[in-house]
């Protein structure tokens, strides 16, 4: 007779396979270190550790995280509403304030309706698994953000029948040629929707929203952008990069966006465009029927932030000139930055340990950048990813460039 022992597998497998992940990291010089800020946001801040020091590594294009108003509007908010919603939107959680912040961003991009969630990334994760359909395809640039790979997948996992397929990053004959395929798919017959990010956050560049346009229109399909890093930045008013464009904000079928970047920096997300796709977001949207409103605070003082950047397009100005000024800088230097008009500039390093050290180097000389590798960018691409805010002024700008000429002469 034959005994067959079954090993046992429980808690010790866990601890073993992550303790040797996390030692790997550690032995390779990729462990990410979590920075803690003392203070408020802004063109400089104090880390623990370190200091005052030249913060570039922060979504504050337009230096509002701190900005007065923005402040008071919340403190403001917090006394008349209370702490919290204590609800989902659908039973008691809608607030006169995320009615006042959703009007504020339609009118802003010029859509008919907005819907505000509790980050972009619950936004964009409400989208697609909500508004498509078995027969519907979703056609994504390959370098779009994460929030929108995984509405994607779950989109074709809870609806079986949705399909799914990327193009070469902004390749626009590849995008064609996705499109043709896709209408002569005998088994796409619901709508085509193609997705964008409008600035892709590693790389710094634009999408081509005007050829994308032209190519949906061709083939009856919907577009979709992703604006987060373009909203404030992108455009003579900040609207975003349609507008960089020149396209009106309705050329766009349906926008998602931050409210945690550009617009206040707090927290929070919508999704704005065709009234019956946020009713539908409204009456299905997983995201907003299980999971609480968006904190008050924050609609108020993202709403203030938006009001501000209507009536300052200057700050929209000065981050321009910032980001060229910042941008010569940098090349004048020797490191190459990859081209582009928005207020990313990443420099390329390459090894993923060499971009973690020589961000380490960068804050023992008082400035605060980031070093990405793997797997927030595929391997051998590792950079150091600088961001520029109209809070910058020139003396930070120049701190910037004079300790990354230290920084080239030390890694030569």
């Amino acid at each position: 007779m034959t005994t067959t022992t079954t090993q046992v597998r429980g808690p010790n497998v866990f601890a073993n396979r992550t303790d040797e992940v996390l030692a790997q990291l550690k032995d390779t010089g990729q462990v990410k270190v979590l920075q803690t800020i003392e203070g408020p946001m802004d063109a400089t801040v104090k880390l623990r550790g370190y200091g005052e020091v030249a913060c570039f590594c922060s979504n504050n294009y337009l230096g509002l995280a701190n900005h007065p108003q923005v402040k008071r509007a919340a403190i403001e908010g917090i006394e008349k509403y209370g702490a919290g919603t204590a609800s989902v939107r659908f039973i008691c959680g809608t607030f006169e304030p995320h009615e006042r912040l959703e009007r504020t961003i339609a009118k802003f991009l010029g859509v008919e309706a907005a819907y505000s969630f509790v980050s972009c990334w619950t936004a964009a994760e409400a989208l697609f698994p909500t508004l498509c359909e078995p027969g519907d395809i979703i056609i994504s640039d390959e370098l779009n953000h994460a929030c929108i790979i995984d509405s994607m997948r779950l989109a074709v996992g809870i609806k079986k029948g949705v399909h799914r397929t990327v193009f070469k990053h902004s390749d626009m004959g590849a995008a064609r040629e996705a499109l043709d395929k896709a209408r002569n798919n005998p088994e796409v017959t619901g709508a085509m929707w193609v997705v964008t990010d409008g600035v892709f956050s590693m790389e710094g560049d634009i999408a081509k929203l005007p050829e994308l346009r032209k190519l949906c229109d061709k083939f009856n399909a919907l577009l979709v952008v992703d604006d987060s890093h373009g909203t404030g930045v992108m455009g003579p008013t900040g609207r975003g990069t349609h507008e960089h464009h020149g396209m009106p904000g309705d050329a766009i079928d349906f926008y998602a966006g931050t409210l945690g970047k550009a617009l206040g920096g707090g927290a929070g997300g919508y999704l704005a465009g065709a009234r019956r796709g946020i009713d539908m977001i409204v009456q299905r949207g997983r995201p907003t029927l299980f999971s609480n409103a968006l904190p008050i605070t924050i609609a108020c003082s993202a709403n203030m932030a938006i009001e501000i950047l209507m009536r300052e397009p200057q700050r929209v100005a000065k981050l321009r000139e910032n980001v060229a000024y910042a941008r010569k800088g940098i090349a004048a230097v020797g490191f190459e930055v990859l081209e582009s008009p928005t207020a990313i500039c990443p420099i390329i390093v390459g090894d993923t340990a060499k971009a973690i050290s020589m961000s380490k180097r960068l804050l023992e000389m008082g400035v605060f950048v980031i070093g990405f590798g793997y797997p927030v960018v595929p391997e051998g691409t590792a950079r150091l990813r600088v961001q520029i805010s109209a809070a910058h002024e020139k003396v930070h700008l120049d701190q910037l460039v004079d300790c990354l000429r230290k920084l080239k002469a030390e890694t030569r």
